[in-house]
């Protein structure tokens, strides 16, 4: 029959008390194989691992189904100024906050698309956030600001993840970066299959190869909105820039 040695501490005393390490010795049914001989022979550490496991999971409950619909709910509540702001053209008040409002709990200062996309850069709310301080910051000139905050724009909505992209081409185009904003429109236009953003921003692209003189490229622009988005707005009239960029470059 197997034997386990378990050690615990038994105190004496006389006039002090001592610690004494007794080992005892636990029998193991010698009929028991695999699973269940190797728990008998394990069983205090498969029990440790079990309570961290039961933490852990504990933990990661509490996170996904408290803590971030409650982070959630904030930044909406918050965003909800700060984009009636943006609306009006507050570009300044809208980043930054400041301003005094009145809330369902009382008044209280605003936060605006800056500190919202940092305390709640675990939400959505707060990525969507990142995006909006890029609008105001583009249309307050602070480009190299902008570009930072759209890159942080993480994303994946068909419509917004595009043009967050295509924005940072634009902040390269006012910063005169024209071969980085060709590199971002054409990512751009590559990061969905939409026929509202594709087109544009491959149009876009086509605009910034010709202020560069690289007609070659501008063509392929043209000609796959020529081929894949006829019907799209910029699809109307590209035969005419099809038949300018040609005659630009003697293609």
């Amino acid at each position: 029959m197997a034997d386990l040695n378990e050690e615990t501490t038994v105190e004496t005393s006389e006039d002090n008390l001592v610690e004494e390490t007794v080992v005892e010795k636990r029998h193991i049914d010698p009929n028991l194989q695999g699973i269940q001989l190797y728990y008998e022979q394990n069983k205090k550490m498969i029990s440790y691992i079990g309570g961290g496991l039961a933490l852990v999971i504990g933990v990661f409950l509490f996170f996904k189904l408290y803590y971030l619909p409650e982070q959630e709910n904030e930044a909406v509540n918050e965003m909800f100024w700060a984009e009636n702001l943006l609306e009006k053209d507050s570009f300044n008040l809208a980043l930054n906050g400041g301003m005094m409002v009145m809330a369902a709990d009382g008044q209280k200062q605003m936060k605006g698309f800056v500190q919202i996309a940092d305390e709640y850069s675990m939400t959505k709310t707060g990525n969507l956030a990142n995006y909006c301080a890029g609008i105001c910051l583009m249309r307050t000139g602070k480009f190299d600001e902008a570009i930072e905050r759209f890159s942080k724009y993480s994303g994946n909505d068909e419509t917004i993840a595009p043009i967050a992209i295509g924005a940072i081409g634009d902040c390269h185009m006012e910063l005169n970066q024209v071969d980085d904003a060709v590199k971002y429109y054409t990512k751009a236009a590559d990061n969905n299959t939409n026929s509202f953003t594709v087109p544009y921003f491959l149009k876009k692209a086509a605009m910034a190869n010709e202020t560069r003189g690289n007609y070659a490229e501008a063509l392929q622009n043209y000609e796959r909105i020529q081929k894949e988005y006829p019907r799209s707005s910029e699809g109307t009239e590209i035969d005419k820039d099809i038949a300018k960029v040609k005659a630009l470059g003697n293609l």
